[in-house]
């Protein structure tokens, strides 16, 4: 797999942004930025309503998923380019959802809303319109999603990668200093984890560091890129970008996103956590 497999720059989605085939999608951590401008012809997809199961802690499942891309009008064989704010991370959190229900043609936008606004490119506010699709989602790939029963098991055995920031890592926090910070019983991180920040995989301008780049990132903080990797961050949304670093930039086969991630692990009786810096 290429990175042009994966990744489109601004150049790309300009070329192809009035092609039926082609769907560009914002996905971002502030829901209301699509309704002040996004990208023209780019339809929204709202992480906090339109991916989650509205009563369990889950995601929306193989049926949800197909209403859901039906009624945003894609197809099985349109190509999905997802971007949004804060270096993609939750766009990188929907194409990790497109993957683990088996969507063939999915994308990001490399550098998202940051750089496409940094080259001073257009944005709109008007809202497009798709024709209604019938989508067929596939069951859920589990070889590319872990669950807590995973992650003990890792422990001292494979490698475990958290995402979060050095203060979540180390205890001073349980979140991400702006959001609340009562999202789990317990601060800290899974033994032997090693921290290394979501955002040390992008330049300053919200585009992906090289393949030389990465390699060396996760190599220089002692993760054997041949062993089985799980990562994790607070929900999730963090941890899919290094998942998608680790699984679609740089090929590693076996990669998982802990998507209960700490607010989970945190909150659970008996299980293993240390406090402090990576040692």
């Amino acid at each position: 797999m290429s990175r042009s497999d994966v990744l489109v720059d601004a150049d790309w989605v300009e070329a192809h942004i009035d092609d039926p085939q082609v769907a560009i999608v914002e996905v971002d951590e502030d829901t209301s930025a699509y309704e002040k401008n996004h990208i023209r012809n780019a339809i929204r997809i709202d992480w906090t309503k339109d991916l989650q199961d509205p009563v369990r802690r889950d995601f929306i499942d193989q049926a949800g998923f197909e209403k859901l891309l039906s009624e945003k009008g894609i197809g099985n064989d349109t190509t999905v380019v997802l971007y949004g704010g804060n270096n993609n991370w939750f766009a990188s959190y929907a194409f990790w959802y497109f993957k683990l229900y088996g969507h063939s043609d999915v994308r990001l936008l490399d550098g998202g809303r940051k750089k496409w606004e940094l080259d001073s490119r257009d944005l709109v506010d008007a809202v497009p319109s798709r024709p209604a699709t019938t989508y067929k989602a596939k069951p859920q790939d589990e070889s590319i999603r872990a669950y807590r029963d995973d992650v003990v098991a890792a422990i001292n055995s494979k490698n475990l990668v958290d995402v979060r920031s050095p203060d979540e890592f180390s205890g001073k926090l349980l979140a991400p200093a702006h959001l609340p910070q009562e999202q789990s019983q317990r601060p800290g991180h899974v033994p032997s984890a090693r921290n290394i920040p979501w955002s040390k995989n992008a330049n300053d301008d919200g585009t992906f560091k090289s393949d030389d780049e990465l390699k060396a990132l996760y190599e220089d903080e002692q993760v054997d890129l041949a062993k089985d990797t799980i990562a994790y961050c607070r929900i999730g949304e963090r941890s899919a970008l290094t998942w998608f670093v680790l699984h679609e930039l740089l090929g590693q086969e076996n990669v998982k996103n802990y998507d209960g991630s700490w607010t989970e692990y945190g909150s659970l009786v008996g299980v293993p956590i240390e406090l402090g810096a990576n040692k």
